[in-house]
């Protein structure tokens, strides 16, 4: 994970997958936070910290992770508010939180952690709020990216609504991701299976960026479909991304 969130950190500006999170997140975020400002925020297993920039547009962000590697990555950036958690047991009180995210966490989690993580959310979130939530899915496109991130499972658009729906939340909307790209993900991420997963080390170009001309082309390709996720849902994707609400 320390390899990973390193990877990340050199990456998260430029990388084409990381440019398009944001645009497919955005929109959820505005709906969450309905034109209000001055929202408290909070970013489950935040890991370098990037995202609490996004956040931080919708009122005061708070994270916290359980590596010190990315809270070390995130205080050199200059984002406080951050402290050294597990998401099964957030150190805030309840109904803290107007926005709680969880962006790429729950996957690498143990079955009783997730769940625990879930209901965790739930409980530090206001009545009335929405959670945002991003994990990896579809199992046909596990590859070499699912050993950097430690991944122990991938979700399905059914697995991921009763996870949340379990707990108490009202899911409002939720969309496969990066769509336009999953025939190639699946030739790549086929390949690697059948030759045999990377070790971690080996792993660590999955989060290189791309020559320029590549990056750009694919950046754009995502953010077009942002724009499609705006109006209908994708049927499939390498990312499950979920907004949830907390019953008034």
């Amino acid at each position: 994970m320390d390899r990973l969130l390193e990877a990340t950190s050199r990456a998260e500006e430029r990388h084409f997958w990381f440019r398009g999170f944001r645009q497919f997140v955005t929109p959820l975020l505005e709906t969450a936070a309905a034109g209000r400002s001055g929202l408290r925020l909070l970013d489950c297993g935040c890991g370098t910290g990037a995202n609490l920039r996004l956040l931080g547009r919708y009122g005061t962000p708070w994270g916290f992770d359980l590596t010190w590697t990315g809270l070390t990555l995130a205080r050199a950036g200059g984002l406080g508010r951050t402290a050294q958690a597990s998401a099964g047991a957030v150190p805030f009180p309840d109904a803290a939180f107007d926005i709680v995210t969880s962006f790429d966490v729950l996957y690498c989690l143990p079955d009783e952690v997730e769940r625990h993580a879930v209901s965790e959310m739930w409980r530090v979130l206001k009545p009335g709020g929405a959670v945002i939530v991003n994990v990896a899915a579809m199992e046909i496109l596990r590859g070499n990216h699912s050993v950097l991130s430690a991944e122990l499972r991938r979700y399905s658009r059914a697995s991921l609504r009763a996870l949340l729906e379990q707990t108490g939340f009202l899911v409002e909307r939720i969309t496969y991701t990066n769509a336009l790209l999953f025939p190639l993900m699946l030739v790549v991420r086929g390949g690697q299976r059948v030759a045999g997963l990377a070790q971690a080390e080996e792993a660590l170009g999955e989060i290189t960026v791309p020559p320029a001309p590549v990056n750009a082309a694919l950046s754009l390709a995502l953010a077009i479909e942002a724009r499609l996720t705006r109006v209908v849902p994708m049927p499939f994707g390498s990312s499950l991304l979920c907004l949830a609400r907390k019953p008034a």
